[in-house]
Parts: C-alpha cells; sequence; structure tokens
C-alpha cells in the first residue's frame, strides 16, 4: 500500500514536471491584456509614446467601469494582477469586480475587488497562498484557473464615489484551449453581516444548485469589543450543507481556528491553503481562509455553507464583559433561563464578511447581487 502511494506521488509529479516543457496538442496561444495592450490582440501592445512606457496605467471615473480583458473562443484566465495607489478601505471595498462567462447576462464573479483578492474589510496585508497573493500588501494577484468556453469578460466598477486615477493591471489568459465536457465555470460571491444575528449561522454561501465543487471561502471579523470586550469569538463551527441536506449538513467542523488548520487561538500565518494573515488583537479584526485543494468538496446536485457566531468566555474577562453591560448567552437551545455565564460558550453578534469560492457546471449561479457601495464601506472608513 505504501510502495502503490510513493508510487502515485512519483507519477503526479513527474506529470508536472513533463507539462513544463511539453507542448500542447491543440494550437493555444498566449495573451495578455493591459492598459498598454487593452484588446491583447497580437502585434499590437506598447503603442503610446513609441513603446516608451506610455500607458501603464488607466482611470476609472465615479460611476464609472473599465473593461480589464474580453475574449471570443475558448480559453483560459490564468493569472491577474494589479495595483492602484489609493488603497484606501472606500476603494477596496468600492471597486466591484465582476467576470462573465460564455455570454452570460449574470456574473460569474462579484466582489468588492480588495475582498476578491483575499483582502477583507478594507484591510491590506502581505500573504502568499496557493491561489491568491500580495508579496508585500501593496498589490492583487490570482492564479485560480477560470476557464471558458465561448466568451469571457472581465470589469472593474467604480462604485466608490469618486476617480480612480490610476489602475494598472494585467489579464494573463491562453486561448484555444480544448476543454472536455466535464470543465467547471470559476465563481465568487461576496457577503456580509453587521452585525450576525444571535444563534443563526452565518451563511457564507447560500444554496447554489448544479454539479460543481466547492473551492474554498475567504473570511474577515471585526469582533465586536464593546459589547465583548477581548473575548475570544471563534468557537463557531463551520458546516456544509450537500445534496439534499436540510437540517443537518454532512459536513461539519469543530471550530474556527480548526477549519483554517490552527488551534488554541488565531495568530498571523499563510500556508498554501490555508491562512490567518491579518490577526490584531489590539483591533480585532482576523482576515483568513481555507481552500479545498488537496480535499475536495464535490456537490452533484446543490450547496450550501454556513459558519456558526460562538465565542468563549475565560474567567479572567468576566468582570470587565459584566461592566460592559452585556447579557450574554451560553451557546446551546434557547437564549433565557440558564442564570448567567461566567465561564464557557456563548452566543454572539459580531461583524463579518466573506468570499466564496467555487466551480459549477454552468456560467451562472443564482446569487442575488451584492450589497450597495455605501453598505460594504460603511463603518471601514
Amino acid at each position: 500500500m505504501k510502495a502503490s502511494l510513493i508510487l502515485c506521488i512519483a507519477a503526479s509529479a513527474a506529470m508536472s514536471a513533463q507539462e513544463l516543457y511539453q507542448m500542447p496538442a491543440a494550437r493555444m496561444e498566449t495573451r495578455w491584456a493591459s492598459p498598454e495592450n487593452p484588446s491583447a490582440e497580437r502585434g499590437a501592445g506598447g503603442q503610446a509614446n513609441a513603446g516608451r512606457k506610455g500607458r501603464p496605467f488607466i482611470a476609472i471615473p465615479a460611476g464609472g467601469e473599465a473593461v480589464l480583458a474580453e475574449a471570443a473562443g475558448s480559453g483560459t484566465v490564468r493569472r491577474i494582477w494589479l495595483s492602484f495607489g489609493d488603497r484606501s478601505p472606500r476603494n477596496l471595498r468600492g471597486l466591484r469586480l465582476q467576470m462573465y462567462w460564455d455570454g452570460s447576462p449574470h456574473p460569474a464573479v462579484d466582489s468588492p475587488l480588495g475582498d476578491f483578492f483575499s483582502h477583507m474589510m478594507g484591510r491590506m496585508a502581505p500573504f502568499q497562498s496557493a491561489l491568491f497573493s500580495s508579496p508585500e500588501g501593496r498589490s492583487f494577484v490570482c492564479h485560480a484557473p477560470m476557464p471558458f468556453r465561448t466568451s469571457m469578460r472581465i470589469l472593474v466598477r467604480n462604485e466608490t464615489g469618486r476617480e480612480l486615477p490610476n489602475l494598472y493591471y494585467d489579464v494573463d489568459y491562453t486561448i484555444g484551449d480544448s476543454h472536455p465536457e466535464s470543465v467547471l465555470y470559476f465563481h465568487a460571491w461576496f457577503r456580509q453581516e453587521s452585525p450576525t444575528t444571535l444563534q443563526k449561522d452565518y451563511e457564507f454561501l447560500p444554496l447554489v444548485r448544479g454539479r460543481g465543487r466547492f473551492l474554498g471561502v475567504m473570511f474577515g471579523v471585526q469582533a465586536d469589543r464593546r459589547k465583548y470586550s477581548f473575548t475570544w469569538w471563534g468557537e463557531g463551527e463551520v458546516k456544509f450543507y450537500l445534496d439534499g441536506d436540510r437540517e443537518l449538513p454532512t459536513l461539519v467542523g469543530t471550530g474556527t481556528e480548526d477549519y483554517i488548520g490552527t488551534a488554541w487561538g488565531q495568530g498571523r500565518f499563510d500556508n498554501l491553503y490555508q491562512g490567518c494573515h491579518v490577526a490584531d488583537n489590539e483591533k480585532m479584526q482576523y482576515s483568513f481562509y481555507r481552500f479545498h485543494v488537496p480535499d475536495p468538496v464535490w456537490l452533484y446536485q446543490e450547496i450550501r455553507g454556513t459558519i456558526q457566531q460562538i465565542g468563549y468566555l475565560n474567567p479572567r474577562w468576566m468582570g470587565l464583559v459584566h461592566q460592559l453591560g452585556t447579557k450574554l448567552y451560553r451557546a446551546g437551545p434557547g437564549l433565557s433561563g440558564r442564570g448567567p455565564l461566567e465561564e464557557g460558550l456563548f452566543e454572539r453578534q459580531d461583524d463579518w464578511s466573506s468570499v466564496a469560492y467555487f466551480y459549477l457546471d454552468r456560467p451562472q449561479n443564482g446569487l442575488p447581487p451584492i450589497p450597495s457601495a455605501e453598505d460594504r464601506i460603511r463603518g471601514l472608513d
């Protein structure tokens, strides 16, 4: 058994290495859409200023939009990089990123730009993961592959209420890809709730129907210090309701920090598939992620994803919490009649936001539009 496993790993590594130096069977061409070649046409790049870096960025007026990349035919988006000078909370949340596949009138990706690239709560941080990164906390990078069969369109809407003077970007993709029937479409969807509701699990992915794969989720949490002081907020369990689950989920974890691979609290770290790249214990702000790459979550009919808002009261914080006048409810059925809490698990309300990433067998997901820009920005500035 052990020998077979080693052979499988070796074969997989050899195939990956071979792909680096092997030409594809069908003709595939590389394209870079950037301000220096917006249409990514052959032999049409770098025309401004006699090719001497004449147009490295674009401006987007307030209320305007910019198409970053557009293509017809079959292909795959393979890398997106961008940056801009004013990376304030208003811009991170007010700029809206949308992606459309195969002529669908509804976006498969709909998210504030910052949150899509893992910069939650209007806050930048350097990190490195398998799918997203920001080497020095000043850029936005995505390597999640995004196949399309007949067309793709990626655009940024400026909903900040002010001009964005300098957006630098590269959208790197191939055209001519031969996609088998089993290839799925990339989706991403943003949600926020401020505050969450007592005893009601935060739903980071409402019911989505179809066949596909849940890829991962990025969370942002602003814990409420005014109500709960510095008590621990992250005891809630992640749940996935799959293919007909209703009252009870098939997949359920053991706690928030457990879901991202750590334990007994949550500090700053970033790994390939799990991490917490913002862990600000003074401001009680946290950004963290989990990508299900080596451990796939498949769906054949439908999926829904939630996480509980449950905290832990350590006795050393009990006096201060009671001074704040906050009534704490023990975690469990009902919200009253069990006496004052001195230690243990309790129900919380905090500010939560998220971006869920998944692949689906169709270019639209049926999810509602994301909140307005003012709702997304409120409280961040």
